[in-house]
Formats: structure tokens, sequence, C-alpha cells
């Protein structure tokens, strides 16, 4: 009986020369013998990565800022503002993206005035944070700077103004007044905030019915006094310059009346004589013929005599 003989052993790789390759060989064998486990540790990271995504990659956007805060560390950075991009940050620190574009709020206020009267007011305010003190901002106040400080001394600007005034004296006054006091008196309150407004507009006041109405009544009496007055004077003017043009007249006719001698009439007549001897139609003039030596004046028309 044949002995079957054994299959030659596979040959062993060759040992690398070069340290490189020892460590290539060591990594090759090293990942064969531990594959599975290195595949669960890969999967784990990469649901850890997706779970912390938000927390890990912070986009910032056109318009924005955002504030880093050290978990680990120094807390809120100071120094540093994060601009427009996308930042990479540790999950357990975190960063608060802010707005610090301008920014509009609209209110309605209710104020009281001088005498105790409820006013209300809406009051349009455009406001921004400051962008070098957003860390600031982000560690004193807090995300929610509009609810906190902003509205609020918006509020106790105007609930001052007003209260400096009757309602009348509103009915009558300007917005823009009123809206530059409340700006000016807002923004005293928020220079050491990091707030800055762009614009603060009173844009309705709204008193009580009864006072509109009873403001309404008096300004159309006054109007109608107004009125009175001026067509008193208007007749006064008028009686004035008709005395002024009466006695012009009598002066006139006194004048006249003592001029009117005979000789001066009879220039008169010779002079309206030799105006009519110019004039186109045919007549007959007659000298001396007359009324006291005046002139006839004969039209060419049968039954028309003129004397002068």
């Amino acid at each position: 009986m044949n002995a079957t003989t054994p299959a030659p052993a596979p040959a062993a790789p060759p040992a690398p020369r070069t340290w490189f390759g020892r460590i290539r060989r060591n990594f090759r064998e090293s990942y064969h013998e531990h594959r599975v486990t290195l595949m669960i540790l890969g999967l784990v990271f990469l649901l850890l990565v997706a779970y912390f995504w938000r927390r890990i990659f912070i986009p910032v956007d056109a318009g924005e800022a955002g504030v880093f805060f050290s978990r680990f560390g120094n807390g809120t950075e100071i120094e540093h503002v994060y601009g427009e991009g996308f930042h990479i940050i540790a999950p357990w620190n975190s960063m608060t993206v802010y707005e610090v574009r301008v920014q509009q709020q609209t209110e309605v206020v209710q104020a009281l005035s001088s005498n105790g009267l409820t006013i209300m007011v809406t009051v349009s305010m455009r406001y921004f944070p400051e962008y070098n003190n957003l860390p600031l901002l982000h560690q004193k106040v807090g995300p929610d700077y509009l609810n906190r400080i902003v509205i609020p001394e918006v509020v106790a600007a105007v609930r001052e103004i007003i209260g400096k005034y009757r309602p009348e004296e509103l009915y009558t006054l300007k917005t823009s007044d009123i809206s530059a006091a409340v700006l000016t008196s807002a923004t005293r309150q928020l220079s050491d905030k990091f707030i800055r407004f762009d614009d603060l507009l009173v844009t309705k006041i709204v008193l009580p019915p009864l006072v509109v109405q009873a403001i309404e009544g008096k300004l159309t009496q006054e109007q109608a006094a107004q009125e009175y007055e001026f067509r008193l004077k208007r007749e006064q003017q008028e009686a004035e310059r008709k005395r002024i043009e009466a006695e012009g007249e009598s002066v006139f006719q006194k004048l006249v009346t003592q001029n009117l001698t005979p000789d001066y009439l009879k220039l008169r007549g010779i002079e309206a004589t030799l105006k009519l001897s110019e004039s186109p139609n045919s007549k007959i003039i007659i000298m001396g013929n007359g009324k006291d030596g005046l002139p006839v004046i004969l039209s060419a028309d049968p039954g028309k005599e003129t004397k002068k």
C-alpha cells in the first residue's frame, strides 16, 4: 500500500527589510485579529458624531455672530467674537449665536398723563446689539435681552415722558417731539447694557374718547372765535376804507365846487368842442350862439341838436 505524500506547507512571506514595512505588517495582523472590535468602535463613534452633530459643528449665518463658552475652561470667551462661517468645537463646550442685524419691535404701552388719565401709546423701536461687546452681553444679560432690558426700558421711558403732559397737550403735540424725548431717555438707560437704538418712533397716541370729544369741542369753539374775530376785523377795515373814501370824495367835491367859475366852464366847453370837431361824424358847429356864449353843435342827422 502506497502512503500518501503530505502537501507541502505554504512558504512564509519573507520578513520585511525596512521598519516601515514591519509596522505595516504588524498593523495588518492586528487589524485581522481585532477586526470585529474595531468595526464596533467605529460604529459607536459615528453614532456619537451623529448625536452630537449640532454641538460640534456650529454654522454662523450672515448677519450673525457667535459667543464661545468653555465648560472646563475659563467660561465665556470675552476677547473673541466668532464671525460668519462654520466652526467646530468640542461637544462639552457650547456656542451661542446672536443676530447682530438691526431688529424691529412694536409695543403698545399703557401710560398715565400728568392728571392721571390712561393714555395708550404705540411705539416702534429698531435696535441691535454691540458687536464687539457681544460676549459681555451674553455674560451679563443673555440671549433674551429684548424681553429682559430693551422692552422694559422703553416702556419706562414712554411712561416717564407721557407723565409730563396733559391729554390736551398730547393731542396737539407732534409725535416726532415725543419720539425724540423717549429715544433720549431710553438710550440713556441702555448706555451700559451693550444695546444700541437705530431709531425709536411713537406711531400712535390714543386718548380716552370723552377727552377727545372735549378737546375737539374746545378746538371747534376756538376756531369759531378766531373766525369771528377775523370777520369783525375785516368789517372794521372795510368801514375804515369807506370812511376814508367818503372823506376823499367830500374834499374832491369842495375843490370842484370852488373851481367851477364861468370862465373855467367856458374853457372846458371849448376843449370839448375841439375834441368833437376831430370826430369823423358829420356835424355843424356854430361858435358863440349857445347859452353863456358856448358853441352850438348841430348833428347832420335831422332832429338831433347838441349844445355845449
